[in-house]
């Protein structure tokens, strides 16, 4: 590209006598086009992707094996509030989910929804569930259901698969 000065313009102009594509402007371009696309790449390389495999199935128990992915809203409880919610046929001991686009901190809840009711079922108490139940990073019921802070995991330090098992009552 060429400035040129016409002394008799005012200082604050210049004219753009000519625009020419040389080397160095064609190569700047090309740079920047690939530095685009490298950064477009890499954000879909770190969208890490987890397998969850989910053991000690009941197949003698009727309906589906929930399993939700859970941001901090809505564990465990809300299931309208999961991130992901894949459902599978109760028929083998040992069941897979593959989950994409994991957040960074996320949890996991798996239910057998025997009655295919979508939510937890309880026993005659009214607060036990008589439905087999599994949470990520070994979180348990105690007198209710593990918050968020005890099933938590950090994306950047967990392995490509998670082992989980449903304890039934």
């Amino acid at each position: 590209m060429s400035i040129v000065y016409n002394p008799k313009q005012s200082p604050r102009k210049a004219t753009f006598i000519s625009l020419k594509t040389n080397g160095i402007y064609s190569i700047l371009c090309n740079l920047l086009i690939l530095i685009g696309v490298t950064m477009i790449m890499s954000k879909s390389l770190n969208a890490k992707e987890i397998l969850v495999q989910i053991e000690n199935v009941d197949t003698k128990k009727a309906g589906n094996i929930v399993v939700m992915l859970f941001g901090k809203d809505g564990f465990p409880k809300d299931h309208s509030k999961a991130v992901a919610t894949k459902v599978i046929p109760a028929a083998t001991q040992n069941v897979q989910v593959k989950f994409n686009s994991v957040p960074e901190e996320f949890a996991i809840k798996v239910l057998h929804d025997e009655d295919e009711s979508g939510t937890v079922t309880k026993n005659w108490t009214g607060f036990i569930p008589s439905e087999g139940l599994g949470f990520s990073n070994g979180a348990k019921l105690n007198f209710g259901p593990p918050s968020f802070k005890k099933a938590k995991l950090n994306l950047s330090t967990v392995n490509n698969t998670l082992k989980l098992k449903i304890i039934y009552p």
